[in-house]
């Protein structure tokens, strides 16, 4: 058995009630939202119509593509971790602007890209707190358009590699046609 409700839960929920609305061009609300829950509601509309609630647009948006470029392969970044894929090269970002580290990196990325690399190693650091502006921008810049047909996945590094301050970099194959550039 339910309790009644209390005087400022009533008042909490009528507040609640009245901020939602019907999605333009659809039927009225799903239930009567002014009565309390655990209260008897109405019976549904004779003629019949579909009722719905309303939803925000942020929350009936689906959710977009994910920020950064995909997650590295487990089998992938085994091997790479234990050099069967060899790392074909590295680059350390330390001591460098988020600017001058951006253009380092793509420029980086897709040099390695035209030579056939298939994974590189990117030396971010930790940071001083372990949340260092270029550990967490990287996949963010590697995720970006001109970049999506070079990257394949990213993954932290092993410890012997830099582990939390260090990122693998999977490349994609090269096409056949070594002039044509990349295309998202």
């Amino acid at each position: 058995m339910r309790r009644p409700l209390r005087p400022e839960e009533s008042r909490l929920w009528s507040q609640v009630t009245s901020t939602v609305h019907p999605l333009p061009g659809r039927a009225s609300a799903a239930m009567n939202l002014s009565a309390p829950p655990g209260e008897a509601l109405p019976a549904p509309d004779p003629a019949g119509a579909p009722l719905r609630l309303a939803v925000s647009a942020a929350a009936a948006r689906k959710p977009g593509p994910a920020s950064g470029p995909k997650t590295l392969e487990p089998a992938r970044r085994r091997r790479i971790s234990r050099e069967r894929d060899p790392i074909g090269a590295h680059i350390d970002l330390h001591g460098l602007g988020q600017d001058a580290a951006r253009a380092a990196l793509e420029r980086f990325v897709l040099e390695c890209w035209r030579e056939g690399q298939r994974a590189v190693l990117v030396i971010t650091g930790k940071g001083i707190r372990g949340d260092g502006v270029l550990r967490r921008l990287t996949p963010e810049w590697l995720a970006a358009p001109h970049l999506q047909a070079v990257v394949a996945g990213i993954s932290e590094a092993h410890r012997r590699h830099g582990g939390e301050g260090a990122l693998y970099i999977a490349l994609k194959r090269r096409p056949l046609d070594a002039s044509a550039p990349p295309r998202p």
